[in-house]
């Protein structure tokens, strides 16, 4: 089992749509569950506690290193990634593992 976990800061620009883009991100990002072969769940926490310097975070599980490479360049996944995260985020950090 192979684990993704990413953690996105929002641009300074969209702050002030903050809520909106993350309810996107989440209701897109977690329709891709059942859709990508060897993706095994995907879920995106938008609440964090107060302690928290990220605004959203991605926790995937896959079968393999090999099914989360291919979910990254997965058509379906992109889509998501160009049109619901990419354009609002500034700061993305990814801690990958196998568990």
């Amino acid at each position: 089992m192979t684990k993704h976990i990413i953690i996105w800061q929002i641009k300074d620009e969209y702050r002030d749509r903050a809520d909106e883009i993350k309810a996107a991100a989440k209701e897109k990002l977690e329709g891709l569950n059942g859709q990508i072969q060897g993706m095994s769940s995907l879920i995106i926490r938008t609440e964090g506690l107060k302690s928290s310097n990220g605004d959203l975070m991605l926790d995937g599980t896959y079968d393999s290193e090999e099914d989360m490479n291919n979910y990254s360049v997965n058509p379906k996944h992109v889509y998501v990634a160009d049109n619901y995260i990419r354009p609002y985020m500034q700061v993305r950090m990814c801690f990958d593992y196998n568990n």
